[in-house]
């Protein structure tokens, strides 16, 4: 059990039979009246955010939310299939649970994939990758002055906007938290 006083960004907590995570929190003390803890919480499972007010001393259980590093193997149809590198153990996910999260990932790349009590409810990809461009126009020289950018088709089949110079067969980092070009490699 935490109190509210206690939270801190990035927490999970259980509270209302849902499990959350901290987006962020703010200790309020009013002029008149009791202080209050304001939050902004992001339910794990479905996405959704809310914002709730906590008294300081009231308690809630923090979830334990366990991520495992694995392995995506390949996807079929239906499912996409990772495997624990330790164990050897594999599991399958259905495409509706996993998502636009491995819209930047290869096959045989490592992931974490996010559980609680043994319901995996995320996967999340690693924070830079880096791809090969297969498709994308040409640019020009001298056209980068103004920071124009052009869509590029990596190699996972995920479209990025690249700066004008990045040609066909580059590779180039990318953040996949924003699915930005960051640079090329």
């Amino acid at each position: 059990m935490i109190s509210a006083g206690d939270f801190k960004n990035g927490l999970t907590i259980e509270y209302e039979g849902n499990i959350y995570q901290i987006i962020e929190f703010q200790h309020v003390k009013p002029g008149k009246g009791a202080a209050f803890v304001r939050t902004k919480l992001r339910n794990i499972i479905n996405g959704g955010i809310v914002e709730k007010t906590f008294r300081p001393t009231e308690k809630c259980p923090t979830a334990h939310i366990d991520r495992r590093e694995m392995q995506y193997l390949y996807s079929d149809e239906d499912f996409y299939h990772f495997m624990d590198v330790e164990t050897y153990d594999q599991i399958d996910l259905t495409r509706d649970s996993v998502g636009e999260a491995l819209k930047f990932v290869k096959e045989n790349e490592m992931v974490k994939v996010c559980s609680h009590k043994g319901n995996v409810f995320a996967v999340e990809p690693p924070l830079f990758v880096e791809l090969r461009i297969t498709e994308t126009e040409p640019g020009f020289k001298g056209d980068t002055a103004t920071g124009a950018t052009k869509p590029a088709t990596v190699e996972t089949g995920a479209t990025v906007y690249v700066p004008l110079f990045v040609e066909t067969d580059d590779v180039i980092k990318i953040d996949t938290r924003s699915g930005e070009y960051l640079s090329r490699v």
